[in-house]
């Protein structure tokens, strides 16, 4: 994905939410999220993803508990 393509995208996501609403953004992204998740047929790679989009709060969070 170009840095173009990854901007229209990007910005998409971002018009999409604003769209959908504040209340409905965290079912959209879940819905996304698995959505994208079956594009990836690799239940590996998608592990190392899920792990990798952590918030660091979240992340700092778990290691202390």
């Amino acid at each position: 994905m170009t840095d173009s393509d990854l901007d229209l995208v990007y910005t998409t996501l971002c018009n999409t939410l604003t769209n959908e609403g504040e209340a409905q953004a965290p079912l959209y992204l879940a819905r996304l999220a698995l959505l994208c998740l079956t594009e990836i047929d690799d239940p590996r790679r998608a592990l190392s993803l899920i792990e990798a989009a952590k918030l660091p709060a979240a992340s700092a969070a778990v290691a202390a508990a």
